[in-house]
């Protein structure tokens, strides 16, 4: 599908209403933070040994982010893809599309965790982990940390919260380059055309690469974003499973 026809409103309903429960969960941090309670906290995505964890974070976390830039960044590109997406697709099925792969980007990113946890661990005796799980959050609520190198990584991936909806805009972008391939994208740095196919096929290239040699003060959830495009690629290729085209 080379040619289509923009949807006639700039804001469809299903990213509209994206965009606007995003920034108001973004004020409402900052908000309850003036007040003492950690909205981040609470409805980011923690590592499901955290005394801290809740089943319902696999999907607040998608509508909680770290900061203005973070925000601005998921939620440009959610408009900017999103938008397309949705008026191919209907509200109904971008809506699925959208939970899905921001639910899948968790699953892996979580299946991820628990494999490094685990690698970590390992390195520890049993007693030490378990001091780990008993006695790490209120250590790291004083703005402490285990001395052991080991211990004090377990310690931050059980008490440092995932938070954004980028897994789901990986998605969206997977999806975009999916229907429309040879589009061509007008990157910023450098300031050069690239068919869409390429962009994300490029993207997708360097999450799996960072995300595999992961560099010192890294705190971006690659896998999470892998978790993203691979379910949007499970989701297209089965929507499209008996025909050509599903649009």
């Amino acid at each position: 599908m080379q040619n289509f026809r923009p949807s006639s409103s700039a804001f469809p309903p299903v990213v509209k209403n994206l965009i606007i429960i995003n920034v108001l969960m973004l004020l409402a941090s900052y908000i309850m933070e003036m007040r003492g309670i950690d909205l981040t906290s609470m409805l980011g995505l923690h590592y499901i040994q955290s005394p801290e964890f809740q089943p319902y974070q696999l999907v607040t976390h998608l509508f909680m982010h770290g900061g203005f830039m973070h925000l601005a960044f998921n939620m440009f590109a959610l408009w900017m893809f999103g938008r397309i997406l949705e008026s191919v697709w209907g509200s109904k099925r971008f809506f699925i599309y959208y939970f899905v792969t921001g639910l899948g980007a968790a699953a892996l990113h979580t299946l991820v965790n628990y494999i490094e946890f685990q690698h970590f661990a390992a390195k520890l005796s049993p007693e030490t982990v378990q001091m780990v799980l008993n006695q790490g959050t209120e250590i790291f609520n004083q703005g402490k940390n285990f001395s052991d190198p080991d211990a004090g990584r377990l310690n931050l991936m059980l008490n440092i919260p995932t938070v954004g909806a980028s897994g789901a805009v990986f998605g969206i972008l997977l999806g975009f380059g999916m229907l429309f391939p040879n589009t061509e994208l007008m990157l910023l740095f450098p300031p050069i055309p690239i068919k869409a196919k390429y962009f994300v096929m490029g993207y997708g290239a360097i999450e799996l690469f960072s995300g595999i040699v992961p560099h010192q003060g890294d705190n971006v959830a690659h896998f999470a974003h892998i978790g993203g495009m691979l379910f949007g690629f499970l989701m297209i290729k089965y929507w499209n499973r008996n025909t050509p085209h599903f649009y």
